[in-house]
């Protein structure tokens, strides 16, 4: 018989956590993508992703906030690849890329939230995690795997595309 003690699954600490951190990682991931069904899909992805992660050597060590954490990289990795699927589409259409310039103002929530839902993945992307998360751009860009010049001019053609929508909607017409 072997001297090395036997060790529990690391998993079982997620586990531990499921009950008080389910309603949390799905909270967050719902505000932000708004339709149930993908935020149950990427809740799931969240857990099984942490059991994974606690598996590896050192593992981390589980709580919420770290659920979070992977619940936001679930989401970018969701809107990354429709983005691709996006661009693929509009590359065989012969479709431009879209640029215009910032914008900021008071938003009606109900609006903003149906404008966001519109918006492209990687818009999506961007606005979430620097006006609903709070990330500063360089977070951001690190979340999205570009570069700071890279995330700022996405930030910029987001903001744009946001405002020409959401002046449509409020003021009945094209902006």
């Amino acid at each position: 018989m072997s001297s090395d003690k036997v060790r529990p699954d690391p998993g079982l600490t997620v586990l531990d956590l499921y009950d008080t951190a389910l309603p949390e990682v799905y909270g967050y991931l719902l505000s932000r993508c708004g339709r149930r069904t993908l935020a149950e899909d990427l809740t799931a992805e969240v857990f099984l992703a942490a059991v994974q992660a606690c598996r590896r050597r050192p593992p981390p060590t589980p709580s919420t906030g770290w659920l979070v954490g992977i619940a936001r990289h679930k989401l970018v990795d969701h809107w990354r690849a429709l983005e691709r699927e996006e661009r693929g589409l509009r590359a065989l259409d012969g479709q431009p890329a879209r640029d215009e310039d910032p914008w900021d103002s008071e938003l009606d929530a109900l609006v903003a939230r149906e404008v966001l839902d519109e918006q492209s993945p990687a818009h999506r992307a961007v606005l979430t995690l620097r006006y609903l998360d709070g990330l500063p751009v360089p977070e951001v860009a690190r979340d999205l795997g570009r570069t700071l010049h890279a995330t700022e001019a996405l930030l910029t053609r987001a903001r744009a595309a946001f405002r020409r929508r959401y002046t449509e909607l409020t003021e009945g017409g094209p902006a």
